[in-house]
């Protein structure tokens, strides 16, 4: 089940922060990570959660091995002339494909504007931060000796959906099903749906390269944080 819109009929305000958002993130992604292939850009802003961890940037190739130690390859890192803490900010704004920010900024298209006008520009860009921050933990807390490095909005964008179910489970949600049918479901069943395959993925180790417990971690945060960010905020 694939979301391609929702019911915005509550929304009052032009959601300037998620446009932003969505506006910035394209920017990083053709500005400064496709010309002339940046690698040397993606190697010194990505999450790295040895990094992290040690408080040590990493500079040069690095063997990348496989939970039995097995060498399955290496990656090049580059030097960080910010901070390496400062790659939990730089890291949500970055993306590996097209097909990885297409997706990302779809989702936040989505569902950003629901959640900025029930609580506020303000706070729904430190909303967006924090949960992304969260995100990035609980993907360091798995494994926090790799060297391989996390980019992308995806951890953000999974406390925007915690916040949504929470705040407007009823809320009708048109999705693609995997047979190209088109249907309309209450948001607790898309976003349900949703977070489910991630558990099941990460239980399955069927990552891919891809950060599940970012996801999940994300998510459990929207959920935690959005009625505190609400306070105060009519529905």
């Amino acid at each position: 089940m694939f979301p391609i819109s929702d019911d915005n009929s509550e929304v009052r305000i032009t959601p300037v922060v998620t446009y932003a958002i969505i506006a910035l993130n394209i920017l990083v992604y053709l500005l400064l990570q496709q010309i002339n292939s940046n690698v040397a850009f993606d190697g010194a802003f990505s999450l790295v959660p040895r990094e992290v961890t040690t408080g040590i940037d990493l500079i040069g190739t690095l063997d990348v091995k496989s939970a039995s130690g097995k060498i399955i390859g290496e990656i090049s890192h580059f030097a960080n002339p910010i901070s390496v803490y400062f790659n939990f900010l730089s890291s949500m704004f970055m993306h590996g494909s097209v097909m990885h920010i297409g997706g990302n900024m779809l989702f936040l298209w989505i569902f950003g504007d629901n959640i900025e006008n029930r609580i506020g520009h303000i706070r729904f860009a430190i909303f967006y931060v924090v949960t992304g921050i969260i995100a990035a933990l609980a993907h360091i807390l798995t494994d926090s000796s790799s060297v391989i490095p996390m980019l992308g909005a995806s951890g953000a964008i999974s406390g925007v959906l915690g916040g949504y179910l929470l705040l407007f489970p009823n809320k009708q949600v048109r999705a693609i099903m995997f047979s190209f049918m088109m249907t309309t479901v209450p948001a607790f069943v898309a976003l349900g749906a949703w977070i489910g395959l991630q558990l099941l993925q990460s239980y399955l180790g069927t990552g891919g390269g891809v950060a599940y417990m970012a996801h999940i971690g994300g998510f459990i945060a929207g959920v935690a944080l959005i009625k505190v960010f609400a306070i105060g905020k009519n529905g």
